[in-house]
Formats: structure tokens, C-alpha cells, sequence
């Protein structure tokens, strides 16, 4: 039996997204507004609720992403419709996204990719957001 060292998760991010080419904010923002790119935000409520959510992206817990958006599963959203679809995954802050676009890509959606910075780069920069009154 062979005793490997256990990747750490730094590593593994490093690895995962040399596999793919991840996406700016603008970039993103401009790719939705063309109807060419899916924003999927996987941020779980309360941070929606505390920071906000972006127009027009889906919400899908992360739990739930991939029986959501396999264009082959039995509970898909009817916006998984094919596996060419160019899904942006948005987290928080961009660590959770890289592997939730990991995973997507094992499913064979292959334009799977996460934005840099995750939801608090899309603010940083600007592009709409909509808060809910009482909300920061």
C-alpha cells in the first residue's frame, strides 16, 4: 500500500482551474446581458439576503447544483437544456465556485466556469445589484 501525501485544498483549487478559464466580472455581466452565459449563483441565503443578489442570475443552493442543471437529470431547471450551455458559477468570494464548476464539468458541461472574485468581485466592480430593503 502506498502512502500518498493528501493534496491540500490550495493545491487542488490551482489544479482545478488550470483545467478551464475562468471569467471576470464584466466579462460575465456582458455575457448574460448577451444571453450568452448562464449566472448561477450558489450562495447560500443568508449572504443573498446580507449582500444582496445579482439580476437575472439563478439561484441554486449549492447542494442542489448539479441535479438542477444536468441537462439528463429528472429534477433539471427547464434552462439546463443542453450540454453547451455556458454556465458562470458565483459564490461568494470564488473558492466554492472553482469546485461547483468542477463538477459541472464531470456532468459534461464542458463551458462550466466560475467568476473570479465570486459576488463580491461583481459588486466591487460596480455591476447591478439588488438588495432587499432593510438588507445592507
Amino acid at each position: 500500500m502506498s502512502e500518498s501525501r493528501p493534496t491540500g485544498i490550495d493545491a487542488l483549487l490551482e489544479r482545478v482551474r488550470a483545467g478551464y478559464r475562468r471569467i471576470a466580472p464584466q466579462e460575465a455581466y456582458d455575457a448574460a446581458e448577451a444571453g450568452a452565459a448562464l449566472l448561477v449563483d450558489i450562495r447560500y441565503a443568508a449572504l443573498r439576503e446580507r449582500d444582496g443578489v445579482i439580476p437575472g442570475a439563478l439561484v441554486i443552493e449549492r447542494n442542489e447544483l448539479e441535479w438542477r442543471l444536468d441537462p439528463q437529470g429528472s429534477h433539471r431547471l427547464p434552462e439546463a437544456t443542453e450540454h453547451d450551455v455556458r454556465v458562470v458559477v458565483v459564490c461568494n468570494e470564488g473558492y466554492a465556485s472553482t469546485l461547483a464548476a468542477e463538477s459541472l464539468h464531470r456532468l459534461g458541461l464542458h463551458r462550466a466556469t466560475d467568476l473570479v472574485g465570486g459576488f463580491q468581485a461583481w459588486r466591487a466592480a460596480g455591476l447591478p445589484v439588488t438588495v432587499r430593503p432593510g438588507s445592507q
